[in-house]
């Protein structure tokens, strides 16, 4: 039987990288999902593949720094839906490195990184109680667990969230509702060399010195972080809750 069989699932920056195989596995498993994602083109390709697949999907456009699009992202899916019982808190940018940063630049990198995910399961509140046990998975980094070199405010949206959702867990596990997140560490996507900031040919660099730190010795697929997202997202951790759960290679491990 398919894990998530007649339910609902929201996955924020579902059209590309970690994201876009999240709601690719999710729907494969049985779940209608709503793909949103800034960039209209890609959200409809991924919805389009899904349906393509016999899935189930469809597509809303949303920046998610708009709290009032936020509210009427939430109170659609309320309407049309009833119940959310998957919502997946994935948007995240790499945010501006080192110290010398502007003001602009911290409240962007908050406002998506953790701002929106904050306010959008607030919104979704009640839709996620009636679903009568939901799962609220964030995307946190191995960033958010140990120090970066490249990017300290990076990191402190990704601290925040560890405990946030330990807070969120305790705050919802009245009314059945399990908090987590995923720590990611570097994982092959279209977004990766953003991270590295630096020329192509630089960036293959960074990115092989840092990969060779890497205990198994390679970065993960998108893939593999959803495969995890796809465990705590269905009954098979129904008791699983407030917790972070590093996908890293073994790089935390160290």
């Amino acid at each position: 039987m398919s894990l998530l069989a007649g339910k609902t699932a929201l996955v924020t920056a579902g059209a590309s990288g970690m994201g876009r195989a999240s709601a690719e596995l999710f729907a494969r498993e049985g779940a209608h999902v709503v793909v949103v994602d800034v960039a209209e083109d890609a959200a409809k390709e991924t919805v389009d593949g899904i349906l393509a697949a016999g899935g189930s999907a469809s597509a809303a456009v949303v920046d998610v720094r708009d709290l009032d699009a936020l509210k009427a992202l939430a109170d659609q899916v309320h309407r049309d839906h009833g119940a959310l019982h998957v919502l997946y808190n994935n948007v995240g940018i790499p945010g501006a490195a080192t110290l010398d940063i502007t003001p602009e630049e911290w409240d962007t990198a908050l406002e998506i990184n953790a701002r929106a995910g904050f306010f959008l399961t607030g919104y979704l509140t009640e839709a996620l109680t009636a679903a009568g046990g939901a799962s609220v998975i964030f995307t946190s980094s191995t960033s958010g667990l140990v120090g970066s070199p490249f990017s300290p405010l990076y990191s402190f949206t990704k601290g925040g969230i560890i405990a946030l959702v330990r807070s969120m867990a305790l705050a919802f596990a009245a009314d059945g509702i399990r908090v987590n997140a995923i720590a990611p560490g570097t994982v092959e996507t279209p977004g990766l060399p953003a991270f590295f900031r630096a020329s192509p040919e630089e960036t293959e660099k960074r990115k092989a010195a840092f990969v060779a730190t890497i205990p198994m010795g390679r970065a993960a697929q998108p893939e593999e972080i959803a495969k995890v997202a796809l465990f705590l997202a269905s009954d098979l951790s129904s008791y699983v809750t407030g917790t972070t759960l590093p996908v890293d290679g073994g790089l935390t491990a160290k």
